[in-house]
């Protein structure tokens, strides 16, 4: 059994999850806040057996898409001459780890 934690953007979380469901895989869906952009994201926990983790793959990669954003950047030195440039964003960071136990009560 296998923990795995994946990172995505908020404006995949929908259909993200909906497809989940529909493959018969539950996720804990938490609200967290990227580092870069300071943007929010969400943050799904799903324990899986190991043959469903191809399965959650599968729909994470195909869901959860890059995109282009615009932020804006101040050099430190002149803070007064803020620009906007244009950054990608998006898609998913998944991590996969072993679980000693699990337990549902």
């Amino acid at each position: 059994m296998k923990l795995m934690l994946a990172v995505v953007d908020d404006a995949d979380v929908r259909s993200l999850t909906e497809k989940l469901v529909a493959a018969g895989l539950r996720a804990t869906v938490l609200a967290s806040t990227g580092g870069f952009l300071r943007q929010g994201n969400t943050t799904l926990l799903l324990g899986l057996d190991d043959d469903q983790i191809d399965t959650a793959l599968d729909i994470i990669k195909g869901t959860c898409q890059r995109r282009k954003r615009l932020m804006t950047y101040a050099p430190p030195e002149f803070p007064a001459l803020s620009m906007p440039i244009e950054v990608e964003a998006g898609g998913a960071v998944v991590f996969i780890m072993p679980i000693e136990q699990s337990h549902h009560f």
